[in-house]
């Protein structure tokens, strides 16, 4: 089966995130978490929020979990809309919480993951993201950009026992990057 192509906006330039550069952006959020919130919990956004989330949780000395929040096709849409495909950790009754994810343009995602959140028990919610590309303005973030991001960890797919360009950005990055990781 073929990777789903996504179409990436890369009209407004590419961001291409290298590892140092996650880490010291995930350092950058942590510390601005940590300078007004004090959540007991940190839930990453499955799946590219896990990532992210699991570091500031690290470094916040918190708990981790996931949940799934994915993109599902709608056809009288014409476009794909997250939906929630798992229930939230049962761990954040009663506590406050970080949502995590690794980028937020609409909003879309974080809101679902958040109400997801909120419904499970959580007293208290508040969301972050590394990246901010677009209008919502999560309670915190890393960086803010209109860059299409593209991330070390996504950068490249294991296919048929290789490791190969992610072909959603074929034609985006430079031919000098592919197969490097």
């Amino acid at each position: 089966m073929a990777p789903r192509r996504y179409a990436l906006d890369h009209t407004k330039g590419v961001l291409e995130v290298e590892w140092a550069l996650f880490g010291e952006l995930s350092r950058a959020l942590a510390l601005k978490v940590a300078r007004e919130y004090d959540p007991e919990v940190v839930v990453g956004v499955a799946t590219a929020g896990v990532i992210p989330g699991a570091v500031v949780a690290a470094i916040l000395g918190r708990e981790f979990y996931s949940m799934i929040v994915s993109r599902r096709y709608r056809a009288e849409t014409v476009r794909e809309t997250p939906a929630v495909f798992g229930a939230a950790p049962h761990e954040v009754r009663g506590r406050r919480v970080l949502v995590v994810d690794e980028t937020c343009d609409t909003g879309e995602t974080l809101r679902l993951a958040r109400a997801a959140v909120v419904n499970a028990g959580a007293t208290e919610v508040r969301t972050a993201v590394g990246f901010r590309t677009g209008p919502y303005e999560p309670d915190f973030h890393a960086l803010a950009t209109e860059s299409a991001i593209v991330l070390p960890w996504d950068r490249e797919l294991f296919v048929a026992g290789e490791l190969m360009p992610n072909p959603l950005y074929e034609g985006v990055l430079p031919a000098a990057n592919e197969g490097t990781s």
